[in-house]
């Protein structure tokens, strides 16, 4: 179900968030549905639990899933509204934090979406 690209210079865990995020947005993944153990995922694509264990931490941290002592880790009941904004948020703080500008981002965002106030 997931692919990690052992070679790519995206983090493990991220990649692992990535996937689970997009699985959630596609529908494939919904509310109350049980995700891999930390064990098996890690087993499957030859990683260390901890980096798995990390990416379902950090995920349970911005409420897209929800942990059952003993029982597993769930998708938690999200809107779609909610998810998206939490992914753009998730996208814009790096930026916010390697010091690019709310202008830098606007002008970005302007021109991918053909909306170039320049032209």
């Amino acid at each position: 179900m997931f692919l990690v690209n052992l070679q790519s210079k995206e983090p493990i865990f991220e990649q692992i968030q990535t996937q689970i995020l997009s699985f959630i947005e596609a529908g494939v993944l919904k509310s109350g549905d049980k995700l891999p153990s930390v064990r098996q995922l890690a087993t499957e694509n030859g990683i260390n639990p901890n980096t798995v264990a990390k990416a379902y931490a950090q995920l349970e941290q911005k409420g897209y899933v929800y942990n059952l002592p003993k029982k597993g880790v769930y998708v938690a009941n999200i809107s779609m509204e909610n998810s998206k904004m939490l992914q753009i948020t998730s996208l814009l703080k790096p930026l916010k934090d390697n010091g690019i500008t709310k202008e830098e981002v606007l002008a970005a965002v302007n021109k991918v979406y053909g909306e170039d106030n320049h032209a």
